[in-house]
């Protein structure tokens, strides 16, 4: 598989993924998106806009994978969702689950947001 990556200051966002995932693609896929977690911007954007469908198992990866973030201290979010994904996810009770935006712009208000969060939990905790 052959994604783009697009680093910004705070984010990468990461697309051109193909439009059916299946379970092997994306345990494959979220493992690499974990070693973003030692990266220097470890904030991901995931732009899923051209992906068609997915398995349970892929859905379930992913909300794994933005857990790990999470509680790694960094920003998941997804952009990008087209309608049958976006209906599938919620017929699963996952879509509730996942940080989920329409657009990159919108990803990139909440990534700002969450830092801004994470800066003051830290703050409090000094």
């Amino acid at each position: 598989m052959e994604v783009k990556t697009s680093t910004k200051e705070k984010f990468t966002v990461i697309s051109g993924l193909p439009t059916e995932l299946s379970v092997n693609l994306t345990e494959d896929f979220c493992r690499e998106l974990t070693s973003y977690l030692q990266a220097p911007v470890k904030n991901i954007v995931l732009d899923l806009s051209g992906v068609q469908s997915m398995d349970v198992e892929s859905a379930e990866a992913l909300v794994r994978t933005q857990q790990a973030f999470y509680e790694g201290g960094a920003s998941f979010v997804v952009c990008g969702l087209e309608r049958p994904v976006e209906d599938f996810l919620d017929a699963q009770d996952l879509l509730e689950l996942m940080n989920v935006t329409p657009t990159e712009s919108e990803a990139w208000d909440i990534v700002q947001m969450e830092e801004i969060e994470r800066e003051l939990l830290d703050d409090e905790e000094a």
